[in-house]
């Protein structure tokens, strides 16, 4: 048995979105069409439209990745930053303790909106979950015949 998979619109032909702009726009916390109004309408709330454009943005599905992303750039300099003094300073582990658990707090909820925001441009740069103008894209598995004998 043999599946073939098909999308339902075979012939769509859209005007490219840049990927680095939409998601710098995003990053600035801009909407990745226009790059004037706001993602956001709280820290981490997704306006339903952009308010400069009226591009919808509700159908965002940032999900889990800005935390994971947010964590792995977070942790990735955290990190550094501890072995390079523990190297040339050794401190006490309070003095440890002081200095990286306020310096993770700040750069994470300083980060993680910037991060989701590009991420929300990506998926409008790349026409996704709906950003296409159309809803998901639905694709159908059919069975395809067998060749005959």
């Amino acid at each position: 048995m043999t599946l073939e998979i098909t999308h339902a619109d075979k012939a769509v032909a859209l005007r490219p979105r840049s990927i680095p702009q939409s998601m710098l726009r995003g990053a600035a916390q801009k909407c990745p069409a226009c790059g004037e109004g706001n993602v956001f309408s709280s820290y981490l709330k997704v306006n339903d439209a952009c308010p400069s454009c009226s591009e919808e943005l509700h159908h965002q599905r940032a999900d889990d990745a800005p935390p994971y992303f947010t964590m792995m750039i977070v942790g990735h300099i955290v990190v550094a930053l501890v072995l390079l003094v523990e190297d040339l300073y050794a401190p006490a582990l309070w003095v440890h303790a002081a200095l990286w658990a306020p310096m993770i707090l700040v750069m994470s909820l300083w980060l993680l909106p910037r991060v989701k925001g590009a991420l929300i441009g990506l998926q409008w740069a790349m026409r996704m979950h709906g950003f296409s103008g159309k809803e998901d894209e639905v694709f159908s598995l059919q069975q395809a015949e067998a060749p005959k004998p």
